[in-house]
């Protein structure tokens, strides 16, 4: 997680200070602190609207040790969407109050305001509603779980629901038997949740929650193009009802790390490429259907599969042959819990 800390004065200079020694030691990473008055340390030389451009859309998180007013009015040029601004917070200089003003649930401010709170003694001023009911929140449970969401006007219809009513959740995965306030097991009804890789709709209208857990493995000819390997791997979750959205990563033989084609295929996908040696390929354990032309050429005889294995997956669609791209594809083990 990249974190930009913004401040006005010495006392909040000294709060974003203690921020950038905890978060340094996490997950996450300060990528600055800009002070925008008086003689601290790390004092900017640009106004904040010329520092804040720049960042925005670079940065998971921006936190303001200031007003409210100065960090709506900074950010408010910037922001686009709910599911790629990034979480924006503020705190005062007093270390009092901690509040999340943009993107409190996908973004995951709300969860980190709360552990800006704890860690600080300040008191997390959460506002969004189904946190302040205490009711399943949607969206915020699938960013935590790294699910994609399968409609975001579906999902706000869900967490309306909510707000009033227990709504039915299914899915492909065992449920636990306790469920958080908000939601019942049942499998059929007029709204509600579907937590599955697999393309279900069980209700009338169903918010699919979708766990990013599929890693695909590919071969291809070289200089593939990226709409051919697209075109194959849709192809092929059609075939077997799977969301593309449920791709957690692309896997394939280091002799196809430069492969454009490849590479620009699993961007567009906004996921990981990751590449095996034919010794670590030939190490994968499982039976694989091999082809001995594909052997000498590359060392191995399996490539999707045996790449998506390596990748950390337990292989759930064989090998597939599409236009001279081949494709597997693998699931990593997953669990709803909540």
């Amino acid at each position: 997680m990249i974190i930009n800390i913004f401040c006005f004065s010495d006392s909040g200079a000294k709060i974003a200070s203690e921020l950038c020694d905890i978060f340094q030691t996490g997950s996450e990473s300060v990528h600055s602190i800009e002070k925008y008055s008086s003689k601290y340390g790390f004092c900017s030389h640009k106004s904040i609207s010329e520092d804040i451009g720049p960042l925005f859309h670079q940065s998971d998180a921006l936190i303001f040790i200031g007003a409210c007013g100065i960090a709506v009015r900074t950010v408010a040029p910037y922001i686009r969407s709910k599911t790629s601004d990034p979480a924006v917070i503020v705190m005062d200089d007093q270390k009092k109050f901690v509040i999340p003003i943009l993107s409190g649930h996908i973004g995951g401010a709300n969860a980190l305001a709360e552990r800006i709170a704890e860690i600080t003694g300040a008191i997390p001023v959460i506002t969004t509603a189904t946190d302040r009911a205490g009711r399943f929140s949607c969206d915020s449970w699938a960013s935590t779980h790294s699910c994609a969401i399968s409609s975001l006007k579906t999902a706000k219809d869900v967490s309306a629901a909510i707000l009033e009513n227990d709504i039915p959740v299914s899915s492909e995965y065992v449920l636990p038997s306790a469920l958080p306030c908000g939601l019942v097991a049942k499998d059929s009804g007029d709204m509600g949740i579907y937590i599955g890789s697999d393309i279900q709709n069980p209700y009338l209208h169903t918010l699919r929650l979708i766990p990013r857990v599929l890693i695909v493995g590919l071969g291809c000819r070289r200089g593939a193009s990226k709409e051919d390997i697209l075109n194959a791997v849709k192809s092929v979750f059609d075939k077997n009802n799977y969301d593309i959205r449920a791709v957690a990563c692309v896997a394939s033989i280091d002799v196809k790390k430069n492969e454009e084609g490849l590479l620009d295929f699993a961007k567009s996908l906004n996921v990981p490429s990751v590449f095996f040696t034919a010794d670590e390929l030939n190490s994968a354990e499982g039976d694989f259907e091999e082809s001995e032309f594909v052997k000498k050429t590359v060392g191995t005889g399996n490539v999707c599969e045996r790449s998506a294995v390596c990748a950390g997956g337990k292989i759930i669609i064989r090998k597939t042959v599409v236009n001279s791209v081949t494709v597997s594809v693998a699931r990593k083990e997953w669990e709803v819990s909540f």
